[in-house]
């Protein structure tokens, strides 16, 4: 490779490196915003990263329309930058998306789709997504009942400092054999996060 093609290819990666930082730079501009509650600075930010794809913004723009933090209280409008997001795999919107087709906001409610998006969530390792799995698990909604795999999440989500899950995780003990505790704490121990 000649020194023209090296200094060629350095030029586009550092100008891609910049747009990079730039798009981080902005989001974290965005977030800091809607933090204070500053909804007018935040929403534009949002907005421009959204639409030239940025998954994080997506979701931001999501959870605004869920709250009508900006913008009027839409939750269809949610559930379409929740599904951008999630579609890319991003984990946030996954569960957010879940959460959705769980409650019915802004889509027919759908226990089996809440469950896909829940899991595709909480194979990424997400703590909050593993604990609502495994709510769906031990009430059967979206999946038929299955204590094991309801304290498998607890299990999973208890590791990562969720305190509600371990308390969930311990009722659902009561209702179990010894062999499936050993079971589930089997699975937990073999669960290994999914990337995107």
């Amino acid at each position: 490779m000649t020194k023209l093609k090296i200094a060629i290819g350095l030029v586009a990666v550092a100008l891609f490196a910049g747009v990079v930082t730039a798009h981080a730079a902005d989001y974290i501009e965005g977030a800091i915003a809607y933090h204070r509650g500053d909804y007018a600075t935040a929403l534009p930010i949002f907005r421009q990263l959204a639409d030239q794809g940025n998954a994080k913004a997506q979701t931001s723009l999501g959870i605004m329309y869920t709250n009508g933090q900006g913008v009027t209280q839409d939750y269809g409008e949610a559930v379409r930058w929740y599904r951008k997001a999630a579609d890319q795999g991003y984990a946030r919107a996954q569960y957010n998306l879940g959460y959705m087709y769980a409650t019915g906001q802004g889509v027919a409610q759908d226990y089996g789709e809440a469950v896909r998006w829940s899991r595709k969530a909480a194979d990424q390792g997400p703590a909050d997504a593993q604990y609502n799995l495994g709510v769906m698990y031990a009430n059967g909604l979206g999946v038929p009942q299955d204590y094991v795999r309801a304290h498998m999440w607890w299990n999973l989500a208890t590791a990562r400092g969720l305190k509600r899950a371990r308390k969930a995780r311990d009722i659902v003990a009561k209702e179990m054999t010894p062999a499936q505790i050993a079971e589930a704490n089997r699975l937990a121990r073999e669960w290994k996060p999914k990337g995107k």
